[in-house]
């Protein structure tokens, strides 16, 4: 599956650009230390977070979208960082767990 294919088998929004980047799996998680020990490259990454530096963590990890839950906004500063570097910044009104239930039908398993 492809960072495109979320947008539509998910029902996603995109912030910015949906590349056709593979993705192998899903990391949930709120702490960017987290995701940065944990999620390996590939993973999209599901999470509340909107600041900056879910950019940089994701950047650092190889993890090529993110999953911005429960409708929060992303500021603009987060987006333009996320272009430059190539990562996708999806948003759903869905809280975590209905990501992961999406995530998980899709065919898309956990980061063990």
């Amino acid at each position: 599956m492809t960072v495109k294919d979320l947008e539509s088998k998910l029902n996603l929004k995109a912030l910015n650009e949906a590349t056709d980047t593979e993705v192998l799996g899903a990391f949930i998680s709120d702490m960017l230390s987290d995701v940065m020990a944990g999620a390996k490259a590939g993973n999209a990454w599901v999470t509340v977070q909107t600041h900056k530096n879910t950019i940089a963590a994701a950047n650092l990890v190889d993890v090529p979208a993110i999953i911005v839950v429960r409708g929060k906004k992303v500021p603009e500063d987060t987006l333009k960082m996320a272009e430059r570097v190539g990562v996708t910044v999806f948003t759903t009104e869905l809280d975590s767990f209905q990501v992961a239930v999406k995530l998980f039908e899709a065919g898309l398993k956990p980061t063990t």
